[in-house]
C-alpha cells in the first residue's frame, strides 16, 4: 500500500511539474514570439534564402538543362562582363530605372499635392488613381503594345489625323524609341503608388505650419520647399527605395512590351537573364547574369537608408 501511494504521489508531482513547465512556456514572451515568427521565417527560407543560395551555386557552375555541369568559379561572371548584349542590358536597366523613378516621383508629387486639396468627388478621384497600379502588368503591357504597334498603332493614327506627323513613328521598331516607350509605360503604372503614398504623408503635416509660413510672407513654392518637402522627405525616400528595387528588377513589362527587341536593344538584366537561363537552358550563365542586380540594389538601398537615418537624426 505504501509503495502504491508513493508511486501515485510521484506520478502526480511529475504531472504538476509538466503542467508548470507548459504554463511557463505559454506565458513566455520569447516562446510566443518564436511561435509567431516561425511561419514567416519558414516562408523566407523556402522562397527567398534557398533560391538565392541555389542561384549562387548555379552561377559558379556550368549547369544547363539536362546536364549537372561542373564547377567553373567566376567564369560565368567574366563571360557576362565581356558580353556586349549584357553591357547594353546593364546600361538599359540603369537608364530605365533612373528616368522611370524620376518621372514617377515628379508626377506622383504633383498629383499628391492636387489630391490633398478639397474638391468635389475627391474620394472617387483618389480611388480611380489606383486603377493603373491594380491592373495586372501583363494585361496593361499588352494594351500598350497594341497602342504602340507599328502597323495598327492608335497613337500613330491619332497623331497623323491631328496633323502632327506625316509618317509613322517607330515606337517599338527603334531601340531608342522603345526604351522611352517602356519608361512611359512604367511611369504610367507606378505613378499612382507614389501619389497615394505621398498623399498619406502630406496628410500627416499640420496645416498650422503652412498658415504660419504664409503669415510670414512665404509663397506657395517657399512653403513647399521649406515646410512640406523636409517633412515629406522620409516618406519619399522609402517610396523611392521600393520603386528602385521594383523597377531595376522589372521583367514583365519589358518582356511583354518589346521582348528585349528590336535586335536585343531593350533588354534589361532580368529579361536577358531569363533569355539565357530559361530560353537557352544555360542555367549557370543565367544565374550569374541575374546576380549582377544584387550588389547594385544593395548599394542603392544602403545609401538611401543611410541618408534617411541622417535626416532623422538632424
Amino acid at each position: 500500500m505504501g509503495g502504491g501511494r508513493t508511486a501515485e504521489g510521484l506520478h502526480l508531482r511529475a504531472e504538476r511539474a509538466r503542467a508548470n513547465r507548459l504554463r511557463r512556456l505559454l506565458d513566455s514572451e520569447k516562446a510566443l514570439a518564436a511561435a509567431l515568427l516561425a511561419p514567416g521565417l519558414a516562408i523566407l527560407v523556402l522562397l527567398i534564402a534557398y533560391p538565392f543560395v541555389m542561384a549562387l551555386w548555379y552561377s559558379l557552375t556550368s549547369i544547363r538543362v539536362g546536364d549537372a555541369g561542373t564547377f567553373v568559379g567566376l567564369a560565368n561572371f567574366s563571360k557576362a562582363i565581356d558580353d556586349s548584349i549584357f553591357q547594353t542590358a546593364f546600361r538599359n536597366t540603369l537608364f530605365y530605372t533612373f528616368w522611370a523613378t524620376l518621372f514617377k516621383l515628379l508626377l506622383g508629387m504633383y498629383l499628391a499635392l492636387l489630391l490633398n486639396r478639397h474638391f468635389r468627388f475627391k474620394r472617387i478621384v483618389r480611388a480611380s488613381m489606383l486603377l493603373p497600379f491594380i491592373v495586372p502588368t501583363v494585361l496593361s503591357a499588352f494594351a500598350w503594345r497594341w497602342m504602340f504597334d507599328p502597323t495598327f498603332s492608335v497613337m500613330n493614327w491619332a497623331l497623323y489625323h491631328a496633323g502632327m506627323i506625316t509618317d509613322r513613328l517607330p515606337f517599338l521598331s527603334s531601340g531608342d524609341w522603345a526604351m522611352w516607350c517602356a519608361v512611359a509605360v512604367n511611369t504610367w503604372r507606378g505613378t499612382p503608388f507614389f501619389a497615394i503614398t505621398l498623399l498619406a504623408g502630406l496628410q500627416t503635416i499640420s496645416p498650422d505650419l503652412h498658415e504660419a509660413a504664409a503669415l510670414d510672407g512665404a509663397n506657395a513654392w517657399h512653403r513647399f520647399w521649406h515646410v512640406t518637402w523636409p517633412l515629406l522627405l522620409p516618406v519619399t525616400l522609402v517610396v523611392v527605395v521600393f520603386s528602385v528595387i521594383q523597377t531595376f528588377s522589372d521583367f514583365q513589362l519589358i518582356y511583354v512590351l518589346t521582348g528585349g527587341g528590336p535586335a536585343n536593344s531593350t533588354h534589361l538584366i532580368a529579361t536577358y537573364a531569363y533569355q539565357i537561363g530559361v530560353n537557352s537552358g544555360l542555367l549557370g550563365e543565367g544565374a550569374a547574369l541575374s546576380l549582377f542586380m544584387f550588389p547594385v540594389l544593395f548599394a542603392v538601398v544602403w545609401l538611401q537608408l543611410r541618408f534617411l537615418r541622417r535626416t532623422e537624426v538632424t
